[in-house]
Parts: structure tokens; C-alpha cells; sequence
């Protein structure tokens, strides 16, 4: 996500210092190459264009001219100005004051409306609500079946109407009636689609409009379609008034130019991100976090909050423990990476690092996720005295380690590589204490997205 971007805006920032003295010319010149960055992301030109201007206002005052740390200033402006573009706040769902909460799932056919209708309940039932859903799309069956199913499957309940329900207001009506009789406070309505914008998609959507007055109108648009997904996005807040938007595929978005444009064409926020297939892929949109990802700052916040939300707090506080007590071992790491996958993406997650100091290349990181079972197994062929102490395997040691587990040599040396890395790094890390290094330590340990991974570039 946004990593051509991040790439380009961290090569202007080091040009930027390698010129020593911040001038009006060296300026214009960082200026015109964030423009090219931004068009090139397929970010909407007239959004560029605003973004430009507000950075070039702010960035040639003479106070950041002759600032001690100009070049610090300017990537502050591009920071504060990136997240203004992006929505200043993160957006919270509305709910009405008497339940159920409406919720109407609109967009074009293919986008992932059923699939973020049943993740966003998943979602809002871990939240503490008690949401149903239905489809009223009456004219592809397979749609109504394919949300069932979903659902059937988080345990969720569903509204799957009557034979003689053969009309989306009839639908959304007796679904409305099933939330208020069985004390449901949210009511998610998954819409029917088209392949473009037509007349008779916005009367049937208006019409449900009309009947359930919706709390949220959540637009739902494919991030790898870039301006079209910005371009829909604005004729449906034309025509129906939406309230907010979903983008999904964000993690095989690597330009994010629909993410960038869609509040600042459409006016209404950006409310969460699918950053993946599984049911709990689905992110809240932090625009402070975000920008702060795309200028390589990472987004510690939002993995501890993943981390905190995944793993045991008991086993995270004894993990923390052995991290700053520097009592690691490897058994310790075969358990860790029996739980990376409960994560999500291994690749996300490095994403969300600062790519500073020791962690500057984790973006360049291609993990292997199919390793994970045979580094466990190349740990479980170890003795307990192995495990405890790495130093102790000889080369007769790793022969008999790779035969027992059915690998090779050269695949145990580069386990036992990666975790004195992994220890090193976690050491500069958590080294001398204090709150953020406790904190990363208690991240790290309680399902380190860098124990055991078998990465290369």
C-alpha cells in the first residue's frame, strides 16, 4: 500500500538534505517532483493541484527557510498537509438514536459490497453490536446466497426473506421489522450492483433511501481502479448523498491514488480499508497513520492495536520479560511463529514498521509464508538443551537437525541467521527500558512479525 509513493517522497526529503541550505529554487524543484510522485499514484489531478499549493504556501515562509532543520519542517508540512487531504480525523460510524442503525451498502457491481457488508458486520459484532444483515439483491441470486453463506460462517444472522419478497423495498422492510423484534441495533443492507451508473440502479437505491432513512450510506469501491473507483465515488454522492466510503483490495493497491483522492472529490471521509480475503481484514481508516506510513514513518500504533487485539496479554507479558532480559531461545521463537499467521499478511505487517535504522529495508522484505511449518519443524528436531542455547550447535549438531526434519544444511544455518538477527534487533529495540521500549517488546514478543521469518530480497 502507497509504496511507490513512500519511495519517491523519501528520495525528494533526501535530496532535499544532501542541498545542506533550504532555498526557494531547491524547493520548487522537491515541489515539482512530489507533483510528478502524486500524478504518477493516480492521484486526482485537481486534488494535486490543491496539495501542491497548500505545501508550496507554508513550505517558502522565511521561517522554514532559515529554520535550523528546514528540510524537518517541509516533511512536517507534507505530513499535516497529506493527512488533511486524507480526512484530518479518523471517521467513526454514526448510529441513530433509536435502533436499528441503518446501514446501506451501495456501489457498483463487483467492488466487494457483500463481502465488506459481511466483514463490516464481523467487525461491529466484536465491537459489542448485535448486527443482521440481508441482500436485496433480487436479481442475482447468487449474490443473496454468496452473503448467507458469509454470515453462516461468523455465526452472524441474516434476513433471507420470504418467496413472495421479490422486491428490494419488501426486503429491506420485513428486514428492518426481523432487527426491531429480535434486538438487533444494526442493520446492514447489502444493495444490488451495476457495471456502470444507470438510472434505474439510483431510483431503487434512492427508493431505499426514502424507506429506511439510513444512519450511513457506505460506498464500497475496488482501490485498484484507481480514478474510476474517485470518479463513481462522486456520481453516487451526487445522486444519493453518501456519508462515507470503503475501499477494498487496498493491499494490492501499490499507487493508493483512489485512497488519496476520494475524500477531497467526494467531501465525506474514508472510513475503513479490506486490506485483504479473510473476514477480519478489514481496518479502520486512520488518516494521521496513514501519512505517516507513506513517509516511511510506519504505523506503530496500529499494529500494537492488531497485536494487543490477537494474542494472549499473559504470554505477551511473559514474552516481554525474556526480551529485555535478553532470555530469548529458540523455543521461544518456534512458539512465536506458530501464531504469526493469526497477524494477517506477514508483508502488511512489516509495512507498518518505521523504515528507519535497523528496520530501513523491512519494506524490501518478500516473506515466504509456506516456510513457517518447516522452520517449526527444523526447531522441533532440536534438543531441549539446543533450543536453550543456539551457541551450542556444531556442524554435526545442524546434520543431524536438517536430516531430522527434512531440510537441508544450509536451511538450518539460515534459521539460526535469522534469529540471532531477530535477537539483535529486538535488542536495539527494547534496549534501556522505558515506556516505548516496553511497549515494543510486548509487541514483539507477543507474536513478533520478525521471528523466524524466511524473508529475502
Amino acid at each position: 500500500m502507497f509504496d511507490n509513493l513512500s519511495d519517491k517522497l523519501q528520495r525528494v526529503f533526501k535530496n532535499l538534505r544532501g542541498e545542506g541550505k533550504l532555498s526557494a529554487e531547491n524547493m520548487e524543484a522537491a515541489l515539482r517532483e512530489i507533483r510528478v510522485a502524486l500524478l504518477e499514484a493516480d492521484v486526482h489531478f485537481r486534488v494535486v493541484k490543491q496539495f501542491i499549493e497548500a505545501v508550496r504556501e507554508k513550505a517558502m515562509g522565511q521561517d522554514v527557510l532559515t529554520a535550523l532543520s528546514p528540510t524537518q519542517q517541509v516533511i512536517k508540512i507534507v505530513r499535516d498537509e497529506l493527512v488533511n487531504m486524507l480526512g484530518a480525523h479518523q471517521a467513526k460510524l454514526r448510529t441513530a438514536n433509536e435502533p436499528p442503525s441503518v446501514y446501506l451498502i451501495v456501489g457498483l457491481q463487483g467492488s466487494g459490497k457483500t463481502t465488506s457488508a459481511a466483514k463490516l458486520a464481523r467487525y461491529l459484532s466484536k465491537n459489542g453490536h448485535s448486527p443482521i444483515l440481508v441482500s436485496v439483491d433480487v436479481y442475482r441470486p447468487a449474490a443473496r446466497k454468496q452473503l448467507s453463506v458469509l454470515a453462516k460462517d461468523l455465526k452472524l444472522p441474516v434476513y433471507e426473506g420470504t418467496p413472495e419478497e421479490t422486491k428490494p423495498v419488501e426486503l429491506a422492510r420485513s428486514a428492518r421489522k426481523e432487527a426491531v423484534q429480535t434486538g438487533r441495533d444494526i442493520l446492514l443492507v447489502d444493495t444490488a450492483g451495476r457495471l456502470h451508473i444507470d438510472d434505474d440502479l439510483m431510483t431503487e437505491l434512492s427508493q431505499l433511501k426514502d424507506l429506511l432513512n439510513p444512519t450511513e450510506i457506505l460506498f464500497v469501491a475496488d482501490a485498484m481502479t484507481g480514478q474510476d473507483a474517485v470518479k463513481s465515488a462522486d456520481e453516487f454522492h451526487k445522486r444519493l448523498g453518501i456519508t462515507g466510503s470503503i475501499l477494498t483490495k487496498m493491499d494490492g493497491d501499490a499507487r493508493g491514488g483512489a485512497a488519496l483522492s476520494i475524500r477531497s472529490v467526494t467531501g465525506q471521509p474514508l472510513k475503513f480499508v479490506g486490506v485483504g480475503e479473510k473476514s477480519d481484514a478489514l481496518e479502520l481508516f486512520h488518516p494521521d497513520r496513514v501519512a505517516q506510513r507513506i513517509l516511511g514513518m510506519g504505523d506503530v500504533l496500529s499494529l500494537i492495536e492488531k497485536v494487543e487485539e490477537t494474542i494472549d496479554h499473559k504470554q505477551a507479558e511473559e514474552m516481554q520479560r525474556k526480551l529485555i532480559e535478553d532470555d530469548f531461545t529458540l523455543g521461544d521463537f518456534r512458539d512465536q511463529m506458530k501464531q504469526i499467521r493469526k497477524l494477517g499478511p506477514l508483508e502488511s505487517i512489516l509495512g507498518m514498521m518505521p523504515q528507519i535504522g535497523p528496520m530501513k529495508d523491512l519494506k524490501n522484505v518478500k516473506v515466504d509464508e509456506k516456510e513457517i511449518n518447516r522452520l517449526v519443524a527444523i526447531v522441533d528436531s532440536m534438543t531441549p538443551k539446543e533450543r536453550a542455547n543456539h551457541m551450542m550447535i556444531s556442524g554435526q549438531r545442524r546434520k543431524r537437525i536438517a536430516k531430522g526434519s527434512g531440510t537441508s544444511v544450509q536451511e538450518v544455518n539460515n534459521l539460526l541467521k535469522q534469529y540471532a538477527q531477530m535477537r539483535k534487533m529486538m535488542k536495539s529495540l527494547t534496549g534501556g527500558g522505558g515506556f516505548l521500549g516496553k511497549r515494543m517488546a510486548k509487541m514483539m514478543g507477543s507474536g513478533s512479525p520478525f521471528g523466524g521469518l524466511p524473508f529475502g530480497r
